[in-house]
């Protein structure tokens, strides 16, 4: 489990996350409220927008802005004696964060799209600004990744799934440059949009429920998806490390090693098959050799480390013979 200096009850913990900063937790709850009037305006809302209900980007982006925020806080809970640092970083977080969210729900008020959108001096001028936003918060993100990374830490399992998770996160969020190339088809019929999801057709097509994801082309949101949330899936991955109590830490670092390579592998994979425009429930024999070479290698990795520390486990029980 983890260190008995975390908080114990979900009371304690939000006391915990105020105490850190409350403007971005406060922030990240008045984002997580509001998507109660996004799921609303999918049905209240006819409009449509590149195949999918208006309000639903801004649903998924308050959902998603909501757990980034909440982990966020919860990572800079552990930075001691950093206070300006870490409220510096945080206050950028949520700026930037909130600049994005505005331009996401003006132009959806708008009925158009906010994403690559440069059709009108206004629309470049909303894009430019999402686009700046975004290098901004990838550098905070990239300060608080270091803040941890020099930070001392109880438990080292603890320590490097909150540093891997945060670094792996920078993966994510860098691969969203992918999508702001213009295609050859936009090059070469410029209407107004520079940037795609979707590779090898246009955006719009058929896609998978609620994400969207294209289910007849490329999709680059699958890899930007997958690296966002290594934020999360590392540390409950540190955590479940935690609770196996026949584990030493060396063979619970080392695990967790393998699942951070792992995790990075499936971000390259998905990427990959998306630039080779393949949908991502649609894989090749080439992506499942891939997909079969990771999760082989991460196996014998896994096995090799728990069946090391069983054979130590045995010879420190054997006793010599006087």
């Amino acid at each position: 489990m983890f260190p008995k200096s975390l908080p114990s009850s979900p009371v304690r913990h939000l006391h915990a996350l105020w105490e850190t900063h409350p403007p971005l937790l406060l922030s990240a709850i008045v984002t997580a409220g509001m998507s109660v009037f996004f799921l609303a305006g999918i049905f209240l809302d006819p409009r449509y927008v590149t195949g999918a209900p208006v309000w639903l980007k801004p649903l998924k982006f308050a959902v998603s802005v909501s757990i980034y925020s909440v982990t966020l806080v919860w990572m800079l809970g552990f930075v001691r004696g950093r206070g300006r640092l870490v409220g510096a970083l945080a206050w950028t977080v949520l700026i930037t964060l909130a600049l994005e969210w505005l331009v996401i729900i003006t132009q959806a008020a708008l009925g158009t799209t906010s994403h690559f959108n440069v059709a009108t001096p206004f629309d470049s001028a909303l894009w430019s600004l999402m686009g700046g936003s975004i290098t901004v918060l990838w550098l905070a993100h990239l300060g608080i990744a270091l803040l941890v990374l020099r930070q001392p830490f109880a438990s080292p399992v603890l320590a490097w799934s909150l540093r891997l998770g945060l670094f792996l996160t920078l993966v994510g969020m860098a691969e969203g440059v992918l999508m702001t190339l213009p295609t050859a088809q936009q090059l070469a019929n410029f209407r107004g949009i520079a940037g795609a999801h979707t590779v090898g057709l246009p955006d719009g097509g058929p896609g998978l429920p609620v994400l969207g994801w294209s289910t007849a082309g490329g999709d680059l949101r699958v890899g930007h998806f997958v690296g966002l949330h290594a934020l999360q899936v590392l540390p409950l991955l540190g955590a479940l490390l935690l609770r196996l109590p026949r584990l030493d830490d060396r063979q619970r670092l080392r695990l967790l090693g393998t699942g951070a390579g792992l995790y990075l592998g499936l971000i390259g994979l998905v990427t990959w098959q998306a630039l080779r425009g393949q949908p991502l429930l649609a894989p090749d024999g080439l992506t499942l050799a891939a997909l079969a070479g990771l999760l082989g290698t991460a196996g014998l990795s896994t096995a090799s480390i728990l069946l090391g520390g069983f054979g130590r486990g045995r010879s420190a029980r054997v006793r010599p013979i006087p």
